[in-house]
């Protein structure tokens, strides 16, 4: 578990670099734009990129050899690159170059983020990976509390220190990860690591003839309603994540940094509640854990569209937090359970596609209605993407808990 989480350190600069773009970025878009479906849109221009670079990273990191590793070359690569560009952001002198450093910024987190979760697959067994993904998601929610309630009051001091410090804090975990995570590492049948003859044993049969990595062989039939499940759950997360802020200061009227604070109640609960979300989903079934948290925010966000407290609304956020938990630790680790072991970083790349996907589609779609309707219709088309989410888990199969592998109509086990 300690390489679990010393990779978690790479989850925790993800989660701090987007939880800063999310908050400040569509503040910075204000002073240019002020559509709110325009800002939604240009909060999510840079995932057109992602959508196709991450699948296509992740499948080529299944196939990627060097002395590196598989996956640590992309961090290389995409980490610093990362860093510098979202330094930048606030230091923008107009429009261009604000949309320039988005989009490069974007384009670098892309780099390395398929393979970076793909890692955690790789480095850990399979009856491990519950808690491993636990691990790394509570790592992660660490970041965007930092990020909330740290970043807030340095954007007051100065809007450019709180991207600066993401930075500083993504190349040091690419240094922690480099110097830890030696690649490739696998497991042996005794559950230690055994970096000699299982890295044999695993390049034979990821390299057999007969037994190549195909994207559609992937999507079975419970994979896609699976996936149709995390498009809709991403369009109503994603949407209130990047407009929360302009909700909170243009209905509620909260200012700029009690908006961006806000979110760290929602992040916080996600925290607590991360590896307690990974016993459950390990424990109960994660299909089970996963429909509890898509019901639970459907309830909290269609209670939003009523409230303008905001104590109470601060208060909801704790409970949609923990709810969010039940969600996102689970929902990665079934989709890694439905397809073969050297398909890790392939589904992992499907995975970011339809979250992409998500993304792209949420923030001006949302924006769009928020312009017909008014903020409220924000939390009511966020708890219909949940309403649409359940109605997916519904055609899915629930994952088969016992020993084995292959897909998931052929019982694998748990993977997380």
């Amino acid at each position: 578990m300690r390489k679990t989480w010393l990779l978690g350190l790479g989850f925790f600069s993800i989660s701090i670099t987007w939880a800063l773009y999310n908050a400040f970025v569509p503040l910075f878009l204000d002073n240019f734009l002020k559509n709110t479906a325009m800002i939604g849109f240009m909060m999510t221009i840079d995932n057109y990129f992602a959508m196709f670079l991450q699948p296509w990273i992740g499948h080529r990191s299944d196939k990627t050899r060097s002395k590196y590793g598989r996956r640590m070359p992309y961090l290389l690569i995409g980490m610093p690159l990362g860093a510098l560009f979202a330094t930048l952001i606030p230091l923008h002198t107009g429009f261009v170059t604000l949309v320039i450093f988005m989009v490069l910024m974007n384009l670098s987190m892309s780099i390395f983020r398929s393979p970076t979760v793909a890692l955690m697959p790789d480095i850990t067994p399979e009856s491990g990976r519950t808690k491993a993904n636990g691990i790394i998601n509570f790592m992660g929610g660490l970041g965007s509390i930092l990020a909330f309630g740290i970043g807030s009051p340095l954007y007051k001091i100065a809007p450019f220190l709180p991207f600066l410090c993401a930075g500083v804090i993504m190349l040091l975990s690419m240094v922690v990860l480099k110097s830890v995570i030696k690649e490739p590492v696998t497991l042996g049948n005794d559950g230690r690591d055994n970096p000699f003859q299982a890295e044999r044993e695993q390049l034979q049969s990821m390299e057999a003839p007969g037994n190549p990595v195909r994207i559609r062989e992937q999507l079975d039939r419970t994979t896609l309603f699976v996936l149709g499940a995390i498009f809709f759950w991403f369009v109503a997360y994603q949407g209130v994540e990047a407009l929360f802020t302009l909700y909170g200061t243009k209905y509620i009227g909260m200012s700029h940094n009690e908006a961006a604070f806000s979110l760290t109640f929602f992040s916080l609960a996600f925290l607590a509640f991360a590896l307690p979300s990974g016993w459950l989903g390990a424990r109960f079934g994660k299909k089970k854990v996963i429909t509890i948290g898509v019901l639970g925010l459907f309830v909290i966000f269609g209670s939003l569209v009523f409230v303008k407290s905001v104590l109470l609304l601060r208060g909801l956020l704790i409970v949609g937090g923990l709810f969010w938990a039940c969600i996102n630790i689970n929902s990665y680790p079934w989709i890694v359970s439905t397809g073969r072991e050297e398909s890790i970083g392939t589904r992992t790349g499907i995975y970011y596609f339809v979250s992409s996907l998500a993304a792209i589609s949420s923030p001006p779609m949302l924006g769009w209605i928020i312009d017909l309707f008014g903020y409220p219709a924000l939390f009511v088309s966020a708890s219909l993407g949940m309403l649409l989410a359940s109605l997916c888990l519904i055609g899915a199969k629930p994952e088969n808990r016992s020993a084995g592998s292959g897909s998931m109509d052929q019982a694998p086990p748990a993977m997380q």
